[in-house]
This record gives structure tokens, C-alpha cells and sequence, in this order.
């Protein structure tokens, strides 16, 4: 069993108030414990940062990239331990954790190399003796609270750019999933962070982020979770109007088009529904099809989802682990439950199974349905695909933006001008065009409308941590 502890200024720390458990959701078993930490050690650990912040920020770039490299290092070399870790915490299967594991470690890589490219540039004068000077500096001691689905890929997307441009950094990890974040912690400081530029902190997410949100030392927030909890953290943190990053919920639809080669549709389907159980906030949740391939289109998904192998992540050859806990398992068997009702069929899957603190759910291809229907309406966070008609391309577009959320939206057309119409009017951040896993290091990441603000990865990720300060010069 491990036992994590709080790491804040260089020392690992237990102090709390008592425990919180960890448990394996494919067995229902426990697994580890982390200090159940609250006010005063956020406090501590935001004090420390802050501290450490002025050294840090005066490094030069290479310095700070050397150790973000031998971070990267470290994480690749551990990769399985760290995706073992992950998996008996979250329960997606070991391949696709170890996955998860090097898609972190290619954000540390790529914002140690971005990080030399902070350009700040200078600008022609309007009067004679006039120099005009726009500077880059670290925005300062950053906050960062992510979820439970991805305990790796949030914390490295948030702190890598962070540390690369000069900031100090304290994260609060999901309490379903805190040890990963431990296990990454452990071998950030086997590669020679200094004392207090990367904190960590476990526990009562309430009274930890109060800290985050009013601390005076706090200069930014970056928030991945639930669009609600996002819009509460914006309302804490308005008296300081803080520097805010927000990576909220998504309702991200799949049209498919006619002229596409369904195979590579379904393939596409496949990997945007049904990675991590579908527990994504970028996984496809609504799949609409043109009429004359919907038959075909939803057979051969059926097909292919029918063959994932459903069980505990660590189990040779399993594709779909269990769901994190029983209010995910109970919001997707609602949304099944209720299309049924309201007339759609059950194609393939269609029942889970509860038990022992274990909740798995099959795989599972609905047809017939319809706009009325919860699992259309509400992100089912779940293995699920409803598969809805459409008519022609403009209807596609409009029931694909018939939703407050826009993270992500996948499209498959091997038609250059249909393609460009969807993808210039789909109200969504990220738009995967024939590709149902389109993240990736060096591109942004972030949605449009209730799915957030700002953007992680990309060129874009590294100005998230940076302020932007001109200078006039009068020589």
C-alpha cells in the first residue's frame, strides 16, 4: 500500500486532518492513503512558492530546461511504475496509462525546448529618441487544481509551461487519484527542482482552493474539471481579478458524413468515445450520421465495440477499465435507461455490472436517437455511443452546436470543401477532421463558450504563464 504525503518546500509532510483513502475501482480494494490537508498547508506550500519565486524566475532559460529535461528523463525511464500507480488509482488499462505517462513527459519536452523561444520584441518609435521595448516575465506563484480522470497528462500540461517560464507552482490533485501526482513529485525532485518551486498538497479541495483563490501571493489559478466548479472558482476569485485558466466540461459531437470512408470513421469513433471507458471531456458523446450510411455506419460500430474486452486495467488485453466510482456508473446507466425510454434501441451492450465497490459498464451503441434524449443533452462521462440521423451538412452543424460547451468536435469527410464548411463552423476549440485524437504537446488545447478559458499546449500554453510588459524608453 503507499503512502503519500504532501511535498511543500522541499519536504514531505503528513500533517492533516487524518486520511483520505484510495481506493482501486476495479476491486473495490484499498490501494493507498494521502493526508487529508486543508488551509494551513496550502498556505504553507503558497508561502513557499513565493519564496522560492525570485530565485527561480532569475535563472536563465537553459537552467530551468535542463531540469524540466532530466524530469522528462525520469518519467520515461519510470513509466511503468508510474502507470501501474495510475492505473490501480483510476483504472483505465496499463497500456493506455503508460500512454498517458509519455503524453506528460512530451509536455515537459516540449515546453523545455518552447521555453527558449520567449520572445519579447521591439517596436519602432513614433518620435526621434524613443525606444519601445515589449518584455516577457513569469506571471508568478501559480495555483492548479485537476481532475481525477487524468492525474498525470493535467499536472504536467499545467506545470511544465509554468516552470519553463519562471513560475512556482503548487498543485492539489484529485482526491480519487492524488498518488500519481506523488509519484511525479518524487521524481521532480530526484531531477534538482530547488526547494519550493514545485509544491504539493492533498486534500479538502473546498478549503484548499479557498486558499488559492485569496491568497494574496497567488498571481494565477488553472482549474480542469466541471464547467459548475470552474464558474464557482471565477465568482472566489473576482475580488482579485486573478489570472484565471479554465479547461471545463465538453458535449463533443462525431458527424459523420457520407462521403466517408467509414472505416476510417468508425476507427476514429472508436478512439474518441471509447478511450478511458470514455470518461474524457474531449471523448465523443453525440454521433450524428447522414441517413444513407447510418445503418451501415452503426453496424460495423457495434461490431468493433462489441469486441472490447471489459475488466480490471492490470488484466492482459482488457480495453475498457471500470468506471471511477458509483455516481459515474449511476449517470450512465441513466442515460441508457433513459433513451430506452424514449424510444432508442440497444444495439451492443447496454448493462453493467456493480459490485464489491467495483462499477463496470459495457460498451455500448445506441441507435435511434434522438435530441430529447439526457445521454444528447448531458456529458455521460461514460462508454456510451447514441447514434442520431441527419439530413444534410447544415443540419449537422446546427445540432452540433446546439449545446452550451464547445472543448472538442470531430468530423469524418474525405470531401476538402464540405470538410472546411464544418470546420469553420463548428463552435468548438478543438476539431479533430478525420482524426478522433487530435491532443497533442505542441498544439492548444482549450474550448469555446462554457468549456473554458485560455489554452494549455502549444505556443499558446507558454503565454498562458506569462505577463506582457511594455516599456518606453526616452534616450
Amino acid at each position: 500500500m503507499l503512502d503519500g504525503k504532501h511535498y511543500i518546500n522541499g519536504e514531505w509532510l503528513s500533517s492533516g486532518d487524518g486520511v483520505i483513502e484510495v481506493k482501486n475501482p476495479a476491486t473495490g480494494e484499498l490501494f493507498g492513503t494521502v493526508p487529508n490537508g486543508g488551509k494551513d498547508e496550502a498556505t504553507r506550500a503558497v508561502e513557499a512558492a513565493a519564496a522560492a519565486f525570485p530565485e527561480w524566475s532569475r535563472k536563465t532559460v537553459y537552467e530551468r530546461s535542463a531540469l524540466l529535461m532530466k524530469w522528462h528523463d525520469l518519467l520515461l525511464e519510470q513509466k511503468e511504475e508510474i502507470g501501474r500507480i495510475l492505473t490501480m488509482e483510476m483504472g483505465k488499462p496499463l497500456s493506455e496509462a503508460i500512454g498517458e505517462v509519455e503524453y506528460s513527459a512530451s509536455f515537459v519536452h516540449w515546453f523545455a525546448e518552447e521555453a527558449k523561444r520567449m520572445y519579447g520584441r521591439t517596436i519602432p518609435a513614433s518620435k526621434e529618441g524613443k525606444r519601445i521595448q515589449v518584455n516577457k516575465q513569469p506571471v508568478g506563484v501559480v495555483a492548479s487544481i485537476t481532475p481525477w480522470n487524468f492525474p498525470a497528462a493535467m499536472i504536467a500540461r499545467k506545470i511544465a509551461p509554468a516552470l519553463a517560464t519562471g513560475c512556482t507552482f503548487v498543485a492539489k490533485p484529485a482526491k480519487l487519484t492524488p498518488l500519481t501526482a506523488v509519484k511525479m513529485v518524487e521524481l521532480a525532485e530526484q531531477a534538482g527542482f530547488p526547494k519550493g518551486v514545485i509544491n504539493l498538497v492533498t486534500g479538502s479541495a473546498s478549503a484548499i482552493g479557498e486558499v488559492f483563490t485569496t491568497h494574496p501571493d497567488i498571481r494565477k489559478l488553472t482549474f480542469t474539471g466541471s464547467t459548475e466548479i470552474g464558474k464557482e472558482l471565477m465568482k472566489q476569485s473576482s475580488e482579485r481579478m486573478l489570472n484565471l485558466s479554465l479547461e471545463l466540461g465538453g458535449h463533443a459531437p462525431i458527424i459523420v458524413l457520407e462521403d466517408a470512408d467509414l472505416d476510417l470513421a468508425v476507427a476514429g469513433t472508436m478512439a474518441s468515445k471509447f478511450r478511458n471507458a470514455g470518461q474524457t471531456c474531449v471523448c465523443g458523446n453525440r454521433i450524428y450520421v447522414q441517413e444513407s450510411i447510418l445503418d451501415e455506419f452503426t453496424e460495423k460500430l457495434a461490431q468493433a465495440a462489441g469486441k472490447l474486452k471489459v475488466g480490471n486495467g492490470l488484466d492482459e488485453g482488457v480495453e475498457i477499465g471500470p468506471l471511477v466510482d458509483q455516481g459515474g456508473y449511476e449517470k450512465v446507466d441513466q442515460h441508457v435507461r433513459d433513451a430506452v425510454d424514449k424510444g432508442a434501441k440497444i444495439v451492443v451492450g447496454g448493462e453493467g455490472k456493480a459490485e464489491n465497490g467495483s462499477y463496470f459498464y459495457n460498451p455500448t451503441v445506441l441507435s435511434g436517437a434522438s435530441s430529447d434524449m439526457l445521454v444528447m443533452n448531458e456529458e455521460t462521462f461514460g462508454p456510451v455511443a447514441p447514434v442520431m440521423p441527419f439530413k444534410t451538412d447544415e443540419e449537422a452543424v446546427k445540432l452540433a452546436n446546439d449545446t452550451r460547451f464547445g472543448l472538442a468536435a470531430y468530423f469524418f469527410t474525405e470531401s476538402m470543401s464540405r470538410g472546411t464548411y464544418l470546420a469553420e463552423n463548428l463552435e468548438y476549440g478543438i476539431v479533430g477532421w478525420n482524426d478522433g485524437a487530435p491532443s497533442t504537446a505542441q498544439a492548444p488545447f482549450g474550448g469555446m463558450k462554457e468549456s473554458g478559458i485560455g489554452r494549455e499546449g502549444g505556443q499558446e500554453g507558454l503565454e498562458a504563464f506569462l505577463e506582457t510588459k511594455y516599456i518606453s524608453i526616452q534616450v
